[in-house]
């Protein structure tokens, strides 16, 4: 497990993954002064999410963000964290290619200061999830719901829940482990499916509305302070835990580590 003084690596989310006794807790950031006090509370990880275009930039997609965007954003998190693990995402139309993905995510590491990039995956990105492995990347691959493929007429649903799809997402998930990378992220995954990819799955799974079977939870942090209209189904704001925005993440570090969320 981790404690709030304790450096969190990408070790750390393995160990707590392999002996399952608690899982691990992260939230989005965007800037130095909620990543400090996210960094504070005791969260395992900080993911500076593109879902900065909706929530810091008001569009009504993660389409319009840019590199320079999560470079931005990345630096401003890096420079208050100082113990959780630091995860960027990797924005839309960011890596068609391995040569693009490579250029990129050194971006977000060497410019921004992240230590794992994240991009949304399926067949078409192990090929970019193998060229990132390769060069020492860690990567963090991300199925299911996938927010860049969205437009605002999209209806948000959960996936997995046809036995092809089902298959689909089985045989991606493997292939994207196999292909290197080092965390899997599971959003809007039907709660059965999730369970039996984290169980198969020798790498840490995260989760977001994905059952509670996931190694470890991320949600949004406007989700959280209850800023969201309307809230996303799986997310729960935690404001009524006490007397701030500190208590409140406490509140939800405390309840993915002991299991009663989601």
């Amino acid at each position: 497990m981790s404690e709030p003084d304790q450096l969190v690596a990408l070790d750390t989310l393995r160990r707590m993954a392999r002996e399952g006794k608690r899982r691990f807790a992260g939230l989005t950031a965007y800037d130095a002064t909620f990543a400090r006090v996210l960094d504070a509370c005791g969260v395992e990880f900080i993911l500076v999410g593109d879902s900065l275009g909706m929530v810091v930039q008001g569009h009504g997609t993660t389409r319009p963000v840019t590199m320079d965007d999560m470079v931005y954003h990345t630096q401003c998190v890096a420079r208050s964290v100082r113990r959780a693990l630091l995860i960027s995402d990797l924005p839309y139309m960011s890596c068609c290619d391995v040569p693009m993905a490579q250029a990129n995510a050194a971006r977000l590491v060497q410019e921004g200061g992240a230590q794992v990039v994240k991009l949304e995956a399926s067949q078409e990105q192990v090929e970019i999830v193998r060229g990132l492995s390769e060069q020492g990347l860690p990567v963090c691959a991300h199925l299911g719901l996938r927010p860049q493929s969205l437009t605002q007429m999209d209806r948000v649903r959960r996936h997995g829940r046809t036995p092809d799809e089902a298959a689909e997402l089985r045989e991606t998930a493997l292939a994207l482990e196999q292909a290197g990378a080092d965390l899997l992220l599971l959003e809007c995954v039907v709660d059965d499916l999730a369970t039996e990819i984290t169980e198969r799955a020798g790498i840490p799974v995260i989760g977001i509305g994905s059952g509670a079977a996931c190694d470890g939870q991320i949600l949004v942090l406007h989700d959280l302070l209850g800023l969201t209209d309307p809230m996303p189904k799986h997310a729960r704001s935690f404001m009524d835990s006490g007397n701030g925005i500190a208590d409140a993440v406490r509140a939800y570090v405390e309840a993915v580590h002991s299991g009663s969320f989601p």
